[in-house]
């Protein structure tokens, strides 16, 4: 199979091992693991690295006029694919999203399965079209999503979406694929969380506040300030420790166990396991913190109090 590829150079080496000829790697401008042994493997002639600001779409055009490809293939290419290149593959285009498609179309699925409660996320191979995800699918797997946070959740399918496409490259280099429609009335869309998919409502119950959190994690992070000290929380779960004296919203430092802050919701209060604190403006210099050192950053001389026997 003649394969025009476009995203992270992983798929593409996994294609040529099985045996394609990967004719045109298209890459985006971002350091990504396997570059130079893609290059090394198929020939840095065949391998195009594109500054999507630029004139990228004209050098595109012209390449793919000259391999002739089989296939269109993507797999983390973030950036719709014109339907004049999709169709300079014989065999049209295929791509994978980390979604069971229908549900959770669009840019950030791992938010939006975690955040609403799916139970089960998964992947789906489907065919490229004129807009994103709509393609009938070719195939799927499926996965738990326990108690995973986006960042988890993301690198947890990406074994299973590669064994998907690869699967399906195969099939339809055997003409062995048929698709299969989505059902639009069970569409969702997944765009970035803003506005109030960044914050939480403290009246929610526990599981569901911390959900979010799992959410946001590891980025941006829930936003608080507390006692002072702006955090962003990437990391929380239920408390059986409940302090009476606080209403939602409101934290304090746990009486019983190791130093934690404890922030009381509708039905009972959460623990911060861990947070990143802002470095004056210098990603660089974020640091996450881990339940203990954030508690002592809040509350100071009372954390060594408790540590005393104290409260």
């Amino acid at each position: 199979m003649r394969i025009a590829y476009f995203g992270l150079p992983l798929g593409a080496l996994l294609l040529a091992e099985d045996g394609h000829d990967v004719a045109l790697a298209v890459l985006a401008p971002v350091p990504a693991v396997g570059a130079r042994r893609l290059a090394r493997r198929i020939g840095e002639a065949r391998v195009l690295t594109v500054d999507v600001g630029g004139t990228y779409a004209d050098r595109v055009t012209a390449e793919l006029a000259a391999v002739v490809p089989d296939l269109i293939v993507s797999w983390f290419w973030t950036r719709r694919l014109p339907c004049s290149w999709i169709e300079r593959g014989r065999l049209g285009g295929v791509g994978v999203h980390p979604s069971l498609l229908p549900r959770h179309r669009g840019p950030n699925p791992y938010f939006w399965t975690i955040d609403v409660g799916d139970e089960t996320s998964g992947v789906s191979v489907h065919r490229l079209a004129a807009e994103y995800d709509v393609g009938d699918i070719l195939e799927t797997r499926t996965l738990p999503v326990g108690g995973r946070n986006a960042w988890q959740l993301a690198r947890a399918l990406d074994r299973p979406s590669l064994a998907a496409l690869r699967n399906t490259v195969r099939r339809l280099e055997h003409g062995l694929v048929a698709g299969v429609p989505q059902e639009e009335r069970d569409a969702t869309w997944a765009p970035e969380p803003s506005g109030d998919a960044l914050r939480v409502r403290w009246a929610w119950p526990s599981e569901r506040i911390t959900r979010r959190i799992r959410a946001l994690a590891p980025v941006p992070g829930l936003a608080l300030e507390i006692g002072g000290v702006r955090c962003f929380v990437v990391g929380a779960k239920p408390s059986g420790e409940v302090p009476a004296e606080l209403l939602p919203g409101e934290a304090g430092l746990a009486r019983e166990g190791p130093p934690r802050v404890l922030v009381r919701t509708g039905d009972g209060a959460i623990a911060l396991t861990a947070a990143v604190i802002a470095g004056n403006g210098n990603p660089g210099e974020d640091a996450r913190i881990e339940a203990e050192e954030l508690a002592r950053l809040i509350f100071g001389r009372r954390v060594l109090d408790s540590a005393s026997g104290g409260h």
